[in-house]
């Protein structure tokens, strides 16, 4: 069973940045391809993000291009997100997902473990 655990959300004024981690276990990390997801109040979950097993391909939401960076370090079975240039829109609990075939996917229903997740609140 793999266990994903988030962290590193937090409140932050617009324009400011934020990293998040996401540390697996349990699990065959560097064979998985890894995702970022969101989901502010109201709303449903959302893709950000995905990575490929190897790191050497990366996926994004247009909302996020040139602001958000995906990356991972598979020696430490951590996959982050580097966020800039925050905006209030970028609100939301943001978490990532683990997927077992090495094709990071688009939607939620592609990933098989879930972290808990973590709360980004950006002010105005």
């Amino acid at each position: 069973q793999v266990q994903l655990v988030d962290s590193g959300g937090g409140l932050v004024q617009a324009g400011g940045s934020l990293r998040l981690s996401c540390a697996a276990s349990g699990g065959s990390f560097s064979y998985y391809g890894m995702g970022w997801f969101r989901q502010a109040p109201g709303k449903e979950r959302e893709f950000v993000a995905a990575i490929s097993p190897s790191g050497g391909s990366t996926y994004y939401t247009t909302s996020v291009k040139g602001r958000f960076t995906i990356s991972r370090d598979n020696a430490k079975n951590t996959v982050y997100l580097q966020m800039n240039t925050l905006k209030p829109e970028d609100t939301a609990v943001y978490y990532c997902a683990a997927e077992v075939t090495g094709i990071p996917g688009t939607r939620a229903d592609q990933y098989d473990f879930w972290g808990q997740g973590t709360q980004v609140t950006v002010s105005s």
